[in-house]
């Protein structure tokens, strides 16, 4: 079934089935895989370095540095089909009477369900106190595994399908980790997390 579905309102998670319609979400997934520089950068756990468990792009506007696990990524250009989707959404959540506006964009590509994304929460400072993150799925489906970072209230899977939006409104990051977990699931998986990162020295 097409259109908004209410996860929870506290914090707001809220998931969009039919973002493109088909068959523009396969051939933007095509077109993703096939055009972009996917890099498997090195990043340091507990003292050593080791490539992540899957490959991605982050990409933006030109001041949208991001750092997370001690290391600087500078945005690669706007791609024009993201640009797009990025212009889609907005209108799309305006409609809802959100206001959104993003400057970046973090892409995740997954071969196949044994590539993963750990436990963490988009939470970085440059993104500012209450970041509203709007996440779109493109091809194999996969369960999202969210818990609480208090105790008291159960972990719980949000699947997320072929051509939908999850948007994790104000709070999520503040109360909720999540993490896409290893899963015997065939299939290329791209995901695409926007949000608005704060440009240096504001």
């Amino acid at each position: 079934m097409q259109g908004w579905h209410t996860l929870q309102t506290d914090p707001p998670l809220h998931l969009y089935r039919g973002v493109l319609g088909e068959p523009a979400a396969d051939m933007l997934l095509a077109q993703l895989d096939r055009e972009l520089e996917w890099q498997r950068p090195r990043l340091k756990l507990y003292g050593r370095e080791h490539p992540i468990p899957r490959r991605q792009v982050w990409m933006g506007d030109g001041d949208a540095h991001y750092r997370y696990s001690g290391r600087d990524f500078p945005p690669e250009p706007w791609h024009p089909a993201v640009v797009a989707l990025r212009d889609g959404i907005i209108r799309l959540l305006s409609e809802r009477s959100v206001s959104a506006r993003f400057n970046s964009v973090l892409l995740n590509r997954y071969a196949d369900g044994g590539e993963r994304m750990g436990w963490h929460s988009d939470d970085e400072p440059e993104l500012g106190p209450e970041p509203i993150i709007a996440a779109v799925s493109l091809g194999a489906e996969r369960p999202l595994r969210f818990r609480w970072k208090q105790a008291g209230h159960e972990p719980f899977n949000v699947w997320l399908p072929h051509d939908s939006l999850l948007l994790m409104g104000p709070g999520c990051q503040r109360e909720l980790q999540h993490a896409l977990l290893p899963r015997k699931t065939p299939g290329l998986r791209i995901s695409l997390t926007f949000r608005h990162v704060q440009a240096s020295g504001h």
